[in-house]
């Protein structure tokens, strides 16, 4: 049964999207079988895996629904052994539509049964808010990652976001998890990086990854030709880093650090 992890943060512009996919594509990589689901209405995720959003006449919106088959929306990628459930256009009615819905924060968890056993991992990439849609992906996972990046105002709404994540915990799914909380765009040459990186070990005691995050022109550049960092540039800084924050997650998934 697959680990189900919502990629989340209400803030945007810290690397949210970009650590889905690129910690998806390493996970395929050391042969883990990963599903990516874009339920973000901007289909950055989509997008950033090389597939037209706008050309698509079904994707995740359908299959929360029920109007397709959850096995029927999923597309494959340019990477062996990861798949993704794209976003369309659709998805961005689906929280007005869904408001007045009995248990209508169950949604995704319920949609996710059908496919929870083809799977290693599925990373669910939630819109920059905190919202329907990203409360049906956190009451849909096992584990919560926030990407957090190293800058004045990084810890600026986390506190609202572990308040959220709490709700949910005790209202929804009591049995979610925080995983941790990733640097990224960290630039060691700074002294502000390094001061939100303490600050970060002080408020994430033992929930900060290890593996961080470099601030690089190539990871930004590679959602533009739609592929991810392994893709494009497999022998870069921020490659490196995203292959340590895979062989990290895995190891922190087993409990064995």
């Amino acid at each position: 049964m697959a680990h189900i992890v919502s990629v989340v943060n209400q803030k945007g512009g810290v690397g949210k999207t970009t650590t889905t996919l690129n910690l998806a594509a390493y996970l395929a990589e050391q042969g883990k079988f990963v599903l990516v689901i874009d339920l973000d209405p901007q289909a950055n995720a989509t997008s950033g895996l090389g597939i037209a959003h706008a050309e698509l006449e079904h994707g995740i919106y359908e299959g929360i629904i029920g109007q397709k088959s959850m096995r029927d929306v999923v597309h494959p990628t340019a990477h062996e052994g990861l798949k993704v459930i794209p976003a369309t256009q659709a998805l961005a009615g689906a929280a007005i539509e869904l408001v007045n819905v009995e248990e209508r924060e169950h949604f995704l968890r319920k949609a996710l049964l059908e496919i929870r056993n083809d799977y290693d991992y599925i990373l669910i990439d939630n819109p920059p808010t905190l919202g329907l849609l990203t409360i049906n992906g956190l009451v849909a996972s096992d584990s919560v990652l926030i990407p957090v990046q190293a800058e004045y105002f990084a810890l600026e709404g986390l506190g609202q976001l572990m308040n959220t994540v709490n709700l949910i915990k005790e209202n929804l799914k009591p049995e979610l998890n925080v995983m941790g909380a990733v640097i990224t765009m960290f630039d060691s040459r700074t002294r502000l990086s390094q001061e939100v990186l303490e600050e970060l070990y002080r408020y994430f005691p033992d929930k900060i990854f290890r593996s961080v995050i470099p601030r690089s022109v190539r990871l930004a550049e590679a959602p533009s030709f739609g592929k991810t960092i392994l893709g494009y540039d497999p022998s870069s800084k921020a490659a490196k880093a995203y292959e340590r924050l895979a062989r990290e997650f895995i190891l922190r998934e087993e409990g064995t650090v």
